[in-house]
């Protein structure tokens, strides 16, 4: 029964992710890129100088620079969608897709974060456009502004419930099995212990809401990204000499001849998108959610911001565990997943057992703040759902019961079930932002005639008067 259950729900899945998600991302991404006139690459010193001034002032504890709603400062939810994209993702599922797609899969993921950080631009900035005042912080993201721009409570509120599914359970699940597999590999920690001690720590950070979690994240979030793109650094000076021989291979498998004869291209370039997608959730719908709390003059430079993290996410943490995998020369080894990563660093190191130890140590961290990312939006979506408190508390119940188990159980049909939730998810976030795209691109015009002018660009909702009375937050 369980066989033919995973049969099927494998088919769904192949048919969803491998064709139809693929291809629409693919053109929605190219569309936006067109429509923003390359936003994505035309404004990367504007996006660095938001974050760092952002930054500045989320360190500032003077009473006159503290963000005017709900203290969620523009890089505390830069920080909290980082903590949700760089996962288990960043480390196994690179892995996965060089062993299966080859090193050509590498260069489809860089494809897919150059043209997909135009989507991440468009869906953050809708997402402070249209967000809402919470109790304690704003919330937003897809689920508002396809109620409040396209008045379509139906289609928001399937958004709703496959996003919670999809990271508030599957995802978290995943993040959970991931570490439980790195510590007793590496320390033969038994899994329950792990499960407990994730289920205990998770309860304790999610209890204390938005405030809490994006604190956190700030902090542990950006050490361990930097401790591990040194240690990639590291490993590929100790490499150097492979180093032209693994550009060459990534490009060659991505466009060889032999590759197209063997169809091994394809291969790259589905496997490539898809943990491109996973990793850095670029136009899926997830991260808008964040974005949608910090607390900014103008939504355009919360886009901005956000569109900076699809970078940071790929073309740093991910080419980082692929170039530790492709210079250790062992991805064609038949190891997979988390195992490769582990033993590309112990071979980046000469052999000595490093890898095991690192990398249980950052995918402990790096997989536990995107359990607490991935919380946050499924509550988001609940409280769109039903503002319920005791529906909010059974749901963080729900979270840990969730994490606790997914330490312990194989999760080969519940990831069957979050590519299926992930693609109808990215599908009515991707014909929601396409939608509403519009807008997106007159703010962005709004924004660079301020800035042209010398001035700090700020919105008023009579900007765009003809959604004036659903952007109240703009007033």
């Amino acid at each position: 029964m369980q066989a033919d259950l995973q049969t099927m729900v494998n088919a769904v899945s192949g048919v969803l992710t491998d064709y139809v998600m693929v291809t629409v991302l693919l053109a929605a991404a190219a569309y936006f890129t067109v429509t923003t006139r390359g936003v994505q690459f035309r404004m990367v010193g504007e996006m660095l100088r938001l974050l760092m001034k952002s930054g500045k002032r989320s360190n500032d504890k003077r009473k006159d620079d503290a963000p005017a709603h709900g203290n969620i400062s523009s890089f505390q939810a830069f920080a909290l969608s980082i903590a949700s994209r760089v996962g288990t993702g960043n480390l196994a599922g690179v892995a996965t897709a060089i062993a299966l797609g080859g090193p050509g899969a590498v260069f489809w993921m860089w494809i897919i974060a150059l043209l997909g950080a135009a989507s991440a631009f468009v869906e953050s900035t809708l997402a402070q456009l249209f967000k809402v005042k919470g109790e304690k912080s704003f919330m937003g993201g897809p689920a508002y502004y396809i109620l409040k721009g396209l008045h379509k409570r139906w289609w928001a509120v399937t958004f709703a419930v496959l996003i919670t599914l999809t990271f508030g359970f599957a995802f978290n699940s995943v993040q959970s099995n991931t570490v439980a597999n790195a510590l007793d590999m590496s320390f033969a920690i038994p899994r329950e212990f792990t499960a407990w001690g994730l289920c205990l720590l998770t309860l304790a950070v999610i209890w204390g809401g938005i405030q809490r979690i994006s604190r956190f994240s700030e902090i542990v979030v950006p050490v361990m990204a930097i401790a591990y793109i040194l240690m990639a650094i590291v490993i590929i000076i100790l490499n150097i000499h492979r180093f032209p021989e693994v550009i060459a291979m990534i490009v060659s498998n991505a466009f060889g001849f032999n590759e197209a004869l063997g169809g091994t291209i394809g291969a790259a370039m589905i496997l490539g998108v898809k943990r491109g997608l996973f990793s850095n959730e670029a136009g899926e719908g997830s991260t808008p959610n964040a974005a949608a709390t910090a607390s900014v003059s103008h939504p355009v430079k919360q886009g901005l911001i956000q569109t900076l993290g699809v970078y940071t996410d790929t073309l740093l943490v991910c080419t980082a565990t692929a170039f530790i995998i492709l210079c250790s020369g062992i991805f064609m080894e038949g190891h997979d997943g988390i195992v490769l990563t582990q033993r590309a660093i112990d071979a980046g190191f000469g052999g000595h057992s490093f890898g095991s130890t690192f990398v249980s140590v950052a995918i402990f961290f790096f997989a536990f703040t995107s359990i607490i990312a991935n919380y946050y939006y499924g509550e988001t979506n609940i409280r769109f759902i039903r503002d319920n408190k005791n529906i909010i508390r059974l749901y963080r119940l729900l979270v840990g019961g969730i994490v606790y188990a997914g330490a312990v159980m194989s999760l080969d049909l519940v990831w069957g079930f979050a590519d299926i939730t992930m693609a109808l998810m990215t599908l009515c976030n991707l014909a929601a932002i396409l939608m509403l795209g519009k807008y997106a691109v007159t703010l962005l015009r709004d924004y660079l005639d301020q800035r042209r002018r010398g001035l700090d660009p700020v919105y008023h909702s009579s900007t765009i008067p003809e959604i004036a009375s659903e952007t109240d937050c703009w007033d």
